[in-house]
């Protein structure tokens, strides 16, 4: 019986165990990346991000969006806004706890 125990509280331990070892490794992986050198598709993925973010930010929007994605925006927004009521639907909403 106390073995029973003893071996079921260890399958319990190892299994905790492992599963730690296991977020650790893949953590401390991340890590290590981010510390070497990027292969040249990520380092190519991530430049393309961050032209885009600047392109973003001096556009004040979406980049290389044309007439047709702002009318389909128009359009989605009064939708959404006879669906759910008035107010500004581009904002995140404010929430207040008393």
């Amino acid at each position: 019986m106390i073995l029973r125990q003893i071996l079921r509280l260890s399958s319990l331990f190892h299994s905790a165990v492992s599963i730690h070892v296991r977020r650790n490794i893949g953590l401390s992986a991340i890590v290590f990346n981010k510390t070497k050198e990027l292969d040249p598709v990520q380092k190519l993925f991530l430049d393309k991000i961050r032209e885009y973010n600047t392109k973003s930010k001096q556009a004040g929007g979406p980049v290389d969006a044309g007439p047709d994605f702002q009318k389909d925006m128009n359009e989605s927004l009064a939708r959404l806004q006879r669906a759910y009521g008035e107010g500004d639907l581009t904002k995140f909403p404010e929430f207040k706890f008393e």
